[in-house]
């Protein structure tokens, strides 16, 4: 994956992410929660993995934030969605101590999947 390519990616996925979190999904709606959780484990991985191979920021972290205050869910969901940002970033923390190829094919398919999900709650619940 070449640098401009993942950049325009993770442009995009955050663009998104921004956008994905402008909508309002009813309160019961199980699979927008689910997505959401999946998001935010994305979002933790992303932010391990891409560190690991040079990226110096926090952007990743910092989507999770605005989402978490865009959305303000009650405690118990936002607990929820900072455990999967966990989840995400102890799952690759564990196991990777370099950037290797798979990592970088585990961001591509992050990005491409982040991507997809926050697309997907925009054209269902987005204003």
């Amino acid at each position: 994956m070449t640098v401009s390519f993942a950049a325009c990616l993770a442009a995009s996925l955050a663009t998104c992410l921004v956008t994905s979190t402008a909508f309002a999904a009813p309160a019961n709606d199980s699979g927008t929660q689910e997505k959401m959780l999946r998001i935010a484990e994305v979002l933790g991985s992303l932010h391990f993995l891409r560190n690991l191979c040079g990226e110096k920021s926090q952007i990743w972290r910092e989507q999770m934030d605005e989402l978490i205050a865009k959305e303000n869910p009650a405690e118990n969901e936002r607990l929820r969605l900072i455990s999967n940002f966990n989840r995400g970033y102890r799952g690759y923390s564990d196991t990777y101590t370099r950037c290797t190829p798979s990592a970088l094919a585990a961001i591509d398919s992050y990005l491409k999947e982040g991507a997809a999900l926050s697309k997907e709650l925009v054209s269902r619940y987005g204003n």
